[in-house]
């Protein structure tokens, strides 16, 4: 049975250059190999979530009436994600400038620009609407106000607070579902000394934080789950989090389990960071399936028992 997600967030235009390091405060390095790719964190986790499979997928975004906007709209509207645009003429599409070291490391600057424009009153009916996700790249009152709403009329509602910025305890209270790095946890929760810490301090039914090449800590009803990352050779870890993030959601759209959708979200994020930009790096359904088919690659018992032992559990 098919289900409905309802991506609310921003959308931008990636300018993207190869470097051999990230440039320090004051240097100048030679850059190569410019593109631009479409991207934003709402985007790019509503591309995750289409091509996750089994859900439905729509997005609130804001764009700017400027050429910009094409590139955005084409790459959701191929995705198969149907689209709620707000236009505002007075501002441009929100783009962000990266720059990518030859090691996969990356430096992102974001002008927001339309995704500004965001506001409470465009969100659309939510009528047989199972999930809203939500990032912080619009405006804290409006993903508050859409939060909320959502809350109202049944429908879960996961964040991935990313930019992190301190959270308002209504917006928590407002939550299902919480995803976040170390770094984000660590601004969201107040600077805990620990995981532990931090997961303990965040009243929200289930946390789940993101360790990069380690993997993944979930934190639901009382208990721990761990997902030990898959081994891959990154190339650009730009949108791993977001495809993280829209692939998780749709898996749990889908009636999943959590543990299962774990997994799928951590195999989807691998097979991102093997490729070259934000939404062309995202897998499709049948590209994970086949991943987690393969059960050399699938972690094991050894990789969760490193892991526990890092997360000190």
């Amino acid at each position: 049975m098919s289900s409905t997600v309802l991506v609310a967030g921003s959308a931008n235009l990636d300018f993207v250059v190869r470097a051999a390091h990230v440039p320090a405060p004051g240097e100048t390095v030679l850059g190569r190999g410019f593109q631009t790719f479409p991207g934003g964190k709402g985007a790019n986790q509503a591309v995750a979530c289409t091509r996750a499979g089994g859900a439905d997928t729509r997005m609130l975004l804001a764009l700017g009436a400027d050429d910009f906007a094409r590139p955005i709209e084409a790459s959701l509207a191929d995705a198969g994600v149907r689209l709620h645009i707000v236009r505002d003429a007075q501002l441009p599409t929100g783009t962000a400038f990266i720059c990518l070291s030859d090691d996969a490391e990356n430096a992102i600057t974001v002008a927001p620009g339309a995704n500004m424009a965001l506001r409470p009153a465009h969100l659309p009916p939510l009528d047989g609407v199972q999930w809203l996700l939500l990032q912080l790249e619009t405006p804290l009152p409006t993903v508050l106000a859409h939060a909320q709403a959502a809350r109202a009329a049944g429908v879960r509602v996961a964040l991935n607070a990313a930019p992190a910025q301190p959270l308002p305890a209504e917006l928590l209270a407002a939550l299902d579902l919480l995803i976040v790095n170390e770094g984000e946890l660590d601004v969201v929760a107040g600077h805990p000394p620990d995981l532990a810490s931090g997961l303990a301090r965040l009243d929200v039914p289930c946390v789940i934080v993101t360790l990069g090449a380690r993997g993944c800590l979930a934190r639901s009803e009382g208990r721990i789950l761990l997902q030990p990352a898959f081994a891959i050779a990154p190339v650009d870890t730009t949108a791993a989090g977001d495809t993280f993030c829209g692939t998780l959601v749709a898996s749990l759209a889908r009636g999943h389990a959590l543990p299962q959708a774990l997994l799928a979200a951590s195999a989807a994020s691998a097979l991102a960071c093997t490729r070259l930009g934000a939404q062309s790096s995202i897998p499709s359904h049948t590209e994970v399936a086949a991943l987690l088919a393969d059960a050399a690659r699938v972690p094991g018992a050894d990789a969760h028992a490193a892991l526990a032992a890092w997360c000190a559990l």
